[in-house]
């Protein structure tokens, strides 16, 4: 159930929902988000940024996307408190790993699963830096909030500044320092041009929407075994992996459809599939323990998927 919208900046509300009897949400991490359940079948994801600490309720901060498909229109103008929704998760992609320092970079929006990865950093008093940018200072989210932690907070309208000085923010960091980014797809190509010389794993992204993919590395069909010695689905070319499973009668968790909620995550047992989202890390991408059925392909002819 919404308890509170709130207005937090130019064109973003944040909602404060909780459970209509009162009862404990589940736990979360920093990293973690949820899917909103809207009218009309439609499912939208947002970062948690409240107060992780807090058992009875979760908070999201939404954008009014100008040219969306009617999710953020909808929570702008028509969701009011008291009105309940269903949710799903929470599920988080964008784990807070250990580290002596972080660098953390938003843009615009994407300060929100960052929040509170700060808050954590702070408690557990790991050295950290912000740096945050956005259109204009009245439309750059909870930043009143995130000011009062002083010079650790870098505040760069684009209005203001220009673009962020990435260069200089990455260059002040000890090699060690673990870098997340989540924002514009222009920022986060960016950093990973920025940071190209820092170890692996040492650079997390969140992307809102998918990044842009080359060509299927296979253009033919393949086969999706269901367990070691379960049914076999023909997945024909230009058909989601997830579209077969479904056609085939085997129902599997999802959402986004697009490879970036991570929802139809599903284990890989044997084959090598074609990772197309935009969640995995290179490290995970060339173990390929799982893979998104959304998106995911195959390179092999056959993939054996832990369902």
């Amino acid at each position: 159930m919404v308890e509170e919208k709130t207005r937090r900046a130019d064109d973003v509300v944040s909602l404060r929902l909780v459970d209509p009897g009162g009862h404990r949400l589940p736990d979360w991490a920093p990293g973690a988000h949820i899917d909103l359940l809207l009218p009309g079948g439609l499912t939208r994801q947002y970062s948690l940024c409240g107060d992780r600490w807090d058992p009875l309720a979760y908070e999201v901060a939404v954008l009014r996307e100008r040219h969306g498909r009617g999710g953020s229109a909808y929570i702008h103008d028509r969701l009011q408190p008291g009105d309940r929704l269903d949710i799903g998760g929470p599920r988080n992609n964008f784990h807070l790993v250990p580290a002596d320092r972080y660098l953390f970079i938003a843009g615009g929006i994407g300060i929100t699963p960052l929040i509170p990865m700060i808050a954590q950093a702070s408690l557990l008093r790991i050295p950290w830096m912000l740096l945050y940018g956005g259109r204009t200072r009245t439309s750059m989210a909870y930043l009143d909030a995130l000011s009062d932690n002083g010079d650790k907070v870098t505040a760069r309208p684009q209005d203001e500044f220009g673009l962020l000085e990435l260069d200089e923010a990455l260059a002040a960091q000890p090699v060690g320092t673990k870098i997340y980014c989540c924002g514009p797809e222009p920022l986060l190509q960016a950093v990973q041009a920025c940071a190209a010389d820092r170890p692996v794993g040492h650079l997390r992204l969140e992307r809102f929407v998918p990044k842009d993919q080359p060509p299927p590395l296979r253009t033919t069909g393949f086969e999706v075994q269901l367990g070691a010695d379960g049914p076999v689905v023909r997945v024909a070319p230009g058909c989601s992996v997830l579209d077969a499973l479904e056609a085939a009668g085997t129902n599997v968790l999802s959402s986004c459809r697009q490879g970036t909620c991570g929802t139809c995550e599903t284990g890989v047992l044997a084959g090598e599939p074609d990772h197309r989202d935009s969640l995995l890390t290179d490290e995970e991408r060339a173990r390929s323990t799982s893979m998104f059925v959304c998106v995911s392909r195959s390179c092999s002819d056959r993939l054996v998927l832990d369902l």
